[in-house]
């Protein structure tokens, strides 16, 4: 009986060969794209010179950025909170009433990221409010400089977590931009603990900056 249309044994093994070598350079070419990454998280967690504490809390592990919907404060503007992503963003949750707790994590996000001096292009701070009530017609100017988006409560606490005994809206929050919350400032903060919080940020400015560049351009 003879047997047709079966490859040569030498082709079928060469063929098998062949698509093993590129799946091992998709491979290679995956782990040099990410590399950078890899190397800039490997640093801020990893390696830490002695002595050295963060002010904030690390989100161990991290928190990936839900498909949460959003709109801007009048309604319009519909779009995921995933549209952030590709920022450093320091994020502030609470009541479009805005009481003296809120305006002052607006201040001192304002103040933060200008005080980054001209890497603050690589950071957005965001408030996130979590009803349908109107800010104070005060806020109107200051907030010109911030990203404002109107998302459901619930489903944000879903994601970000305050520390035990404390409310979302009592923290400052950090999320990468690949859309990871990753760390959480203490509640109360004043001026000085700004100051200190503003160090960890630089700190993770310099270790992603041979990944990460100012604005979404990329898709």
């Amino acid at each position: 009986m003879t047997v047709h249309g079966l490859p040569p044994a030498g082709r079928a093994v060469s063929a098998a060969q062949g698509s093993s070598n590129a799946r091992w350079k998709m491979l290679a070419l995956l782990l040099v794209c990410a590399a950078p990454v890899i190397a800039s998280y490997f640093t801020y967690y990893v390696i830490r010179p002695e002595g050295r504490k963060n002010f904030g809390e690390l989100v161990q592990p991290q928190q990936p950025m839900p498909e949460l919907a959003s709109t801007a404060l009048d309604g319009s503007d519909p779009a995921p909170l995933t549209a952030l992503k590709r920022q450093w963003l320091l994020v502030s949750v609470g009541s479009g009433a805005c009481d003296a707790t809120c305006q002052n994590h607006l201040y001192l996000q304002r103040q933060m990221r200008e005080s980054l001096g001209k890497e603050k292009q690589r950071v957005d701070w965001v408030w996130l409010v979590t009803d349908g009530a109107s800010p104070p017609a005060t806020l109107q100017t200051a907030l010109q400089q911030a990203t404002v988006r109107r998302v459901d409560g619930s489903a944000l606490g879903q994601w970000l977590k305050p520390a035990a005994g404390h409310a979302l809206s009592e923290h400052l929050y950090v999320v990468d931009p690949m859309g990871n919350w990753m760390m959480r400032f203490p509640a109360g903060m004043d001026a000085s603990a700004a100051a200190r919080a503003k160090r960890d940020l630089e700190r993770l400015l310099r270790a992603s900056a041979s990944w990460d560049t100012a604005g979404r351009d990329a898709p």
